[in-house]
């Protein structure tokens, strides 16, 4: 047994979230769960219903314990008695029983091929877990896996946007060769910030796209009331400078159809304009679009 202090890495706030949500879902007496380090040992930060801290910054080995044979396996498992289950080992039974700790499911959070957490929901009485409360254990980690890889790719973004450009000029001019790299990165940042559960990360992002939108404007940034386009027509005309066709538009952005031509509609009616791509030039003179 190790017992630890609580990581620091980016993942702990997004493991909290989602165990603070687990406990109701699930409809378990308790709900934890923590990052897993290096692939290999998960850590227990993270409680909600626990009457102890028997479990509280404990390290599991690889293969030990039941998060511990989760990591391992790459998949979920469900005991309905702790201390006398044979898929197990018991390295954690004193810290188990000392939480009342009976029935037990846990489910690892795997992002790109790498266990990144582990999510736990508990009872303390000796009966069999339902369907039900398996099953939302097992959501809760895909939902925070799908978190995770949107959250890691935003990151990615950001980073290679952060790279040196060499010769950089403005849009569409001869010396600029990554302008079409940073249009698409800027649509792809719009589209992946609406599904980050980080409000922090988020403003970043918001902060980045602004920051993009301006930099290819000839003159200093302006906007007024007429100019200005709400935060989904943007959305829109984001993708629609990609080339991207309304139906496409929608995919990416999660609409109907015709909800995209509204939105398009009403930008090309702020920015007095007649066709898409009219649009689409007007709101990069404005720096309204990289």
């Amino acid at each position: 047994m190790t017992v630890t202090s609580p990581p620091t890495s980016d993942d702990d706030r997004q493991v909290k979230r989602g165990i603070t949500a687990l406990r109701d879902t699930a409809g378990v007496d308790l709900a934890f769960g923590g990052v897993v380090v290096r692939g290999r040992h998960a850590q227990l930060t993270e409680f909600t219903g626990n009457s102890t801290n028997a479990l509280s910054g404990l390290t599991l080995g690889f293969g030990m314990g039941l998060g511990g044979k989760v990591v391992a396996l790459h998949r979920p498992i469900a005991v309905n008695d702790y201390a006398n289950s044979k898929q197990i080992s018991h390295h954690y039974d004193l810290m188990v029983a000392a939480e009342g700790i009976h029935a037990v499911v846990a489910a690892p959070v795997v992002v790109n091929r790498t266990v990144r957490a582990v999510m736990y929901g508990a009872v303390r009485r000796s009966v069999a877990l339902g369907d039900r409360t398996v099953d939302a254990v097992m959501g809760a980690a895909r939902d925070l896996e799908q978190n995770m890889a949107v959250r890691d790719d935003v990151l990615r973004r950001l980073d290679a946007l952060n790279e040196p450009t060499e010769g950089a000029g403005p849009p569409d001019s001869p010396v600029a060769p990554r302008w079409e790299t940073i249009r698409e990165a800027y649509a792809e940042l719009r589209i992946l910030a609406q599904q980050l559960t980080d409000d922090d990360l988020r403003d970043r992002v918001a902060g980045v796209c602004d920051t993009l939108a301006g930099a290819g404007a000839p003159a200093p940034r302006y906007l007024s009331t007429l100019s200005s386009l709400s935060s989904r027509e943007l959305d829109v005309l984001s993708c629609v400078a990609l080339g991207r066709t309304n139906a496409d538009v929608a995919d990416e952005l999660g609409l109907r159809a015709e909800t995209v031509k509204s939105y398009l509609r009403s930008a090309m009616r702020r920015l007095g304009c007649h066709s898409r791509m009219e649009t689409v030039v007007a709101a990069r003179r404005l720096g309204l679009l990289p």
